[in-house]
């Protein structure tokens, strides 16, 4: 990892440059040397590569007390730093879907057969693409038909949902990769009616390609699915 990168991920999901350079600055830094000083690292955090390490790291680190109060004075901004850093992490590795692939093979309440279509689910493959193909035709939101280039995005996470849930077509939104990011990272999220809401962390939104008039048009078996991300998903 590098801060480079971290920078660059930053702007993508639609950080201003400005609070991109603070919160890489906040990591590689102020962060790291308070974590350094305590003990807790010996470089710097930018050189951790593994999710829980960071995540292990972390919780001691937000209970230092001089993170307590430089974060206090800095309106949070240490924390939301370390908030994005782990999203960053989790984002630049495969970790995640590695243990969701094990989690899997370990669970002997469900078949062989079942197994494989839910890791071929978890790796972005599958009947669960295929059916968001041909149930959208393109983008959900932007409409743009090379189904080549988008992707296949629950609308309730992975990880908060049940097996059937993971394979359920109505659980699906066929995204390009930006909007896949800013939708699964809770920056923008649906109304009921299929308007779009734009959270007001996203900063500089035009720039991927979002726009407040936007709309998706889904069917009441969205419904439910829409309304966990609202509630659970969604950056206010």
């Amino acid at each position: 990892m590098s801060s480079s990168n971290f920078k660059q991920w930053l702007l993508q999901i639609g950080k201003s440059e400005k609070t991109a350079k603070n919160y890489v600055q906040a990591i590689d830094k102020s962060i790291s040397q308070w974590a350094r000083d305590a003990g807790l690292i010996e470089t710097s955090l930018i050189e951790l590569q593994a999710p829980a390490q960071l995540n292990a790291i972390s919780e001691q680190i937000i209970q230092l007390p001089i993170f307590q109060q430089r974060n206090t004075t800095g309106k949070g901004m240490y924390s939301a730093a370390l908030k994005q850093y782990a999203l960053y992490l989790e984002d630049a590795t495969d970790q995640i879907i590695t243990d969701d692939i094990d989690q899997i093979l370990s669970d002997s309440s469900i078949t062989e057969t079942e197994k494989s279509t839910l890791i071929t689910t978890r790796i972005g493959q599958g009947q669960f693409r295929k059916s968001l193909i041909e149930y959208w035709q393109g983008c959900a939101l932007t409409h743009y038909p090379n189904t080549r280039f988008l992707v296949a995005s629950h609308i309730k996470p992975w990880s908060k949902s049940e097996h059937k849930e993971r394979l359920d077509p109505f659980n699906g939104l066929l995204l390009l990769p930006n909007l896949d990011k800013v939708f699964d990272l809770g920056y923008i999220t649906f109304e009921e009616s299929g308007k779009i809401r734009i959270s007001e962390q996203l900063e500089d939104y035009s720039v991927l390609g979002l726009k407040a008039s936007m709309t998706v048009h889904y069917q009441p078996e969205h419904q439910a699915y829409l309304a966990f991300h609202r509630e659970e998903q969604f950056r206010q």
